[in-house]
């Protein structure tokens, strides 16, 4: 491998938008991979600025760092992915973004009504919480109304 193939954090840090302590992090997690120079520098292939954007990417679209380690790991490690590599990947992301604008779509056109936070704060609330019966829903916290694909994972 050439040596200006290899990036010193620094320049990564520019390149990527992440934090060196979020690279530090992906790293420790398996994500992306470093190598050290004789001086004990992180050096990362260019081909992890292809990895850190699917990162962006797929953490935008809702997906965990469990599944983004999955994912990444069909994604070839001895070469940089191909627009194919990608495609395949990516795939199953266009059902969870469907899922999440149909979610988007259905908080925007009832937010003058009610957001499903069950606050009952609203006079005239469609999604009404008497004794607070919403508490017993589940255990996760949030707004248990709001549809799932818009709550946190």
């Amino acid at each position: 491998m050439d040596s200006r193939d290899l990036l010193p954090i620094g320049e990564v840090v520019r390149r990527s938008g992440f934090a060196a302590s979020a690279l530090r992090f992906y790293e420790a997690e398996g994500l992306i991979h470093a190598t050290r120079s004789p001086g004990g520098q992180r050096l990362f292939e260019r081909s992890t600025l292809r990895r850190l954007a699917f990162i962006r990417a797929a953490s935008n679209v809702g997906l965990r760092l469990e599944e983004i380690r999955a994912e990444l790991a069909h994604l070839p490690s001895n070469r940089t992915p191909t627009r194919a590599d990608w495609q395949r990947v990516s795939r199953h992301w266009r059902g969870r973004l469907d899922e999440q604008i149909a979610a988007l779509e259905r908080l925007r056109d009832g937010l003058d009504s009610c957001i499903g936070c069950g606050c009952l704060s609203l006079q005239r609330c469609r999604l009404t919480n008497p004794d607070d019966v919403v508490a017993g829903i589940d255990e996760e916290p949030g707004a248990k109304l709001l549809p799932r694909a818009l709550r946190p994972l």
